[in-house]
């Protein structure tokens, strides 16, 4: 492709994307599915601009979209977290995959000559689509509930099979007497080695090169160390025949434990969005509308067949483990779609000769027509789960992972040295939960060592203020000694989170009254602060009532510091939009 060709497609590709996704969310249909249509649209398959013939060349490249969101995801799941899921993870979702395979398969039987390529399609279609799934939870918020913690489990047991399901094409092929024996033991070994490979660095090798780049405040190389040990564990699992996704959620679970993970996934967000956006796009462009313009009526029975009989299999099957109606209905529409993994299948199966041109075309029509209606089917599963009476649920489930010592902070503390720290003793005497920010990595290891939740990371990044979910807090602390630094911080914090009460450490009544500018509702000036406690013991000193020296300093802080500013000569600068914060 030459330069302008390239060029053009680019703006063609982000022009649409941006358009559909700001047109459908207008109209309440969310992003995803606006960029699926997007894809659509510019699609070699459709009458019109198209951006590229060889979309499975770019579905391939996008796909790392979906690596870095399993790691974003790892990130957010301690191991011990995973072990928890261990029942909702081997059991349900490897009966998921045996029982939705086995009904796809004596569906498709009628339509398809012979077992193997029936059994193929089944269990090739059983699997769901970890890429979109997990991204409309992402973005929704609902991981952490139990709806979306019984699907996560379900697809990452997908991600799983999908190693012995490769595995088995070539006997279906009728070549493939060479996996047994010695070949099978290479080939786990391998796996072995790898997952040893990425549970090592992920543990230790990567800790310590992020430890010293951050040492050196070399957030360049710090991002990009964190990129490559990304790729290079989603490389290594590829290499042994895994999931690429598979190997950066690992990745991503080993560093959760890290001082760095929240800096860690400010840095990555931006990034793993962008291509996300574009992996939809290129599955929207890989629906070929010649099959349904050939044989609307055989690709509408297909479709609704699959999406069917998953929706009601996994139903049943999250009933049968204990899960709610209304969660059960959740996380059946949720997953009633194909996956992305059927690309990899199918395409490896065609080569194999086992399938033709013509199944190969109308299977991968019916993994994008299936993701395409998902977000649709979403929205109807929460509107028949809002409606379902839930008898035998716990009113607290939906609180459940948070109760297991995962709450939500109240405060965010920016800043963790001195000042920071006497905040946070004062908060855990009192049982309230926070989460402190410090750029000093020494203070960093020092304070994680004692137990205290506290991570590597600016507050004056924007990233990191999503990562952190500060918008969830009730209180955010400024205790940035350096003035400048406090005024953006204070800034980015009220653009981001409107409604959260910010108190800030100012370093004198000037400094007090930019912050208050900035958009601070408490401003507490040190030297003045410091001024008022002297005067206070002075008259305690003096023999006078504690009462009325308290009320002394009231008295002073009252007006914006008004009585000091009399003798200093200073006027306050409060805004009106300062008195309404306050």
């Amino acid at each position: 492709m030459d330069p302008e060709s390239f060029v053009q497609s680019s703006v063609l590709l982000l022009v649409a994307a941006a358009a559909a996704v700001a047109l459908f969310r207008q109209i309440g249909l969310g992003s995803i599915l606006g960029l699926l249509v997007a894809g659509v649209l510019i699609g070699p398959y459709t009458p019109g601009p198209s951006v590229t013939g060889h979309v499975e060349d770019l579905r391939h490249f996008t796909e790392l979209g979906v690596v870095l969101l399993l790691f974003v995801i790892g990130l957010e799941l301690h191991p011990s977290r995973l072990w928890e899921m261990r029942r909702a993870l081997f059991g349900l979702g490897m009966l998921q995959i045996l029982l939705s395979g086995l009904v796809l398969a004596l569906y498709f039987r009628l339509f398809v000559a012979g077992w193997p390529v029936a059994l193929l399609i089944g269990f090739s279609l059983a699997l769901s689509s970890t890429a979109l799934v997990m991204q409309m939870l992402y973005e929704q918020g609902e991981i952490a509930t139990p709806h979306g913690q019984n699907a996560f489990a379900v697809l990452l047991m997908q991600d799983i099979a999908v190693v012995p399901m490769l595995a088995l094409l070539p006997l279906a092929a009728g070549t493939g007497s060479a996996i047994a024996g010695s070949v099978l033991w290479e080939q786990l070994g391998l796996i072995a080695l790898m997952l040893a490979g990425v549970i090592i660095a992920g543990r230790y090798l990567v800790p310590l090169a992020l430890d010293l780049l951050a040492r050196q405040a070399n957030r360049e190389a710090f991002f990009l160390v964190t990129l490559a040990a990304v790729f290079v564990a989603a490389w290594g699992m590829n290499k042994a025949g895994m999931s690429m996704a598979l190997g950066a959620f690992l990745m991503g679970m080993m560093l959760s434990s890290s001082r760095y993970s929240v800096q860690i996934h400010a840095s990555i967000e931006p990034h793993k969005g962008l291509l996300m956006s574009l992996f939809f796009v290129a599955v929207g462009m890989s629906l070929d509308l010649s099959v349904l313009i050939e044989q609307p009526l055989i690709f509408a029975l297909h479709l609704l067949a699959l999406m069917t009989i998953k929706v009601v299999l996994i139903y049943l099957l999250c009933r049968q483990f204990g899960t709610t109606h209304s969660g059960a209905v959740q996380v059946a529409f949720l997953l009633g779609q194909a996956g992305e993994f059927g690309f990899i299948l199918f395409g490896a199966a065609k080569m194999l000769g086992i399938i033709d041109g013509a199944i190969f075309t109308l299977a991968v029509a019916l993994i994008s027509g299936s993701m395409l209606l998902t977000p649709l089917m979403v929205r109807i599963g929460a509107w028949l789960a809002a409606r379902i009476p839930d008898e035998d649920a716990d009113i607290h489930e939906r609180f459940r992972y948070q109760s297991e010592g995962e709450q939500p902070p109240q405060v965010v503390v920016a800043g963790y040295g001195r000042v920071g720290h006497t905040i946070g003793a004062v908060l855990t005497s009192h049982g309230i939960p926070f989460i402190a920010f410090e750029q000093d990595p020494t203070l960093v290891a020092r304070w994680q060592a004692e137990g205290q939740p506290v991570y590597y990371g600016d507050i004056r990044n924007p990233a990191l203020l999503a990562a952190a979910k500060v918008e969830q807090a009730k209180v955010v602390v400024l205790t940035i000694a350096e003035t400048r630094a406090s005024i953006e911080a204070t800034s980015l914090v009220r653009h981001h989170a409107p409604k959260v009460t910010i108190v800030a450490r100012a370093r004198d009544l000037t400094a007090c009254d930019a912050l208050f500018r900035a958009g601070a509702s408490r401003a507490f000036p040190e030297a003045v602060e410091a001024s008022l406690r002297l005067a206070a013991e002075t008259l305690d000193g003096l023999g006078l009532a504690d009462e009325t020296a308290e009320q002394m300093v009231q008295q002073a802080r009252g007006g914006d510091y008004a009585m000091v500013r009399s003798e200093v000569g200073e006027q306050p600068a409060i805004s009106e939009q300062q008195d309404a914060v306050n």
